[in-house]
């Protein structure tokens, strides 16, 4: 999975990690990994997407070969990061589609920057990840660890059903990779991110085609958490897949079939 990458410095000083695929000339598409992941998350759809878009994928700060700066992350900065690097590419309306940690931030463009994106997909996601205390517990116990060993197995129970993981499948050695390779600052930094995002109530000002894809199986982002952002954002529309987190992973065909069909739309 070796990627060749691009960097963009942010306001702030954080180096960002991109790659753009596809001609130039056609609507972009902008790829927002999960926490835990790199934008090699995407590998399995790039082909297909770069035929019909210009698409954009980046590392978010404290992931992949982006810059892993100290402390609390927050999901303005995180969704600011999209509109910096996007200034900095000249482009000026994308579409946009985040999975987990990505689906997030397209909440928050969605929300704050609808007139820099086109159709928003959010995938694998929720708008509220609350109660607090279990993100500060969790991110001391990253922190404390030794290592990212037991962390990336606990990973990839949430995102890989058991049969996937108990046959070795050869998809998720991959992923296993992206987790031991993750700064354990960053991890800690996206999760203060999560645990202090509460979106619930802002994305009924979401104005942005939207379609929101769940996993049935997910046990980080419940089907649930999908159905809550669909009877949320105005019109937006809902496609349930037979996956637990990673449903681009586990279900690629049906992903990209909803993904395609959502944006031919435009």
């Amino acid at each position: 999975m070796k990627t060749e990458h691009s960097f963009f410095t942010t306001g702030d000083g954080v180096r960002l990690a991109y790659r753009l695929d596809g001609a130039a000339d056609r609507p972009t598409l902008v790829l927002s990994n999960s926490i835990g992941t790199d934008l090699r998350m995407w590998d399995g759809q790039i082909a297909e997407l770069a035929r019909r878009f210009r698409v954009l994928r980046y590392d978010a700060r404290g992931h992949g070969a982006s810059g892993v700066p100290v402390g609390a992350y927050s999901l303005d900065r995180l969704g600011r990061d999209v509109i910096e690097l996007m200034d900095g590419l000249g482009i000026g309306r994308a579409h946009f589609l985040g999975l987990s940690l990505g689906g997030f931030v397209g909440q928050w463009l969605g929300v704050h920057a609808p007139e820099r994106i086109d159709r928003l997909i959010l995938a694998n996601t929720s708008s509220y990840l609350g109660p607090a205390p279990q993100w500060d517990e969790r991110i001391a116990a990253v922190r404390q660890a030794q290592d990212m060993r037991e962390t990336a197995e606990m990973f990839l129970r949430n995102w890989f059903p058991a049969p996937m993981l108990a046959r070795n499948d050869a998809a998720i050695e991959p992923f296993r990779a992206m987790l031991l390779a993750t700064d354990r600052q960053g991890l800690a930094g996206s999760y203060a991110a999560v645990r202090d995002a509460d979106l619930r109530r802002s994305i009924a000002l979401i104005v942005n085609p939207t379609l929101v894809i769940a996993g049935e199986h997910d046990p980080v982002t419940a089907a649930s958490h999908s159905e809550a952002i669909t009877a949320t954002v105005p019109d937006a529309r809902l496609a349930v897949l037979p996956a637990v987190h990673l449903s681009n992973v586990e279900y690629p065909h049906e992903f990209l079939g909803e993904v395609l069909s959502f944006l031919r739309a435009a």
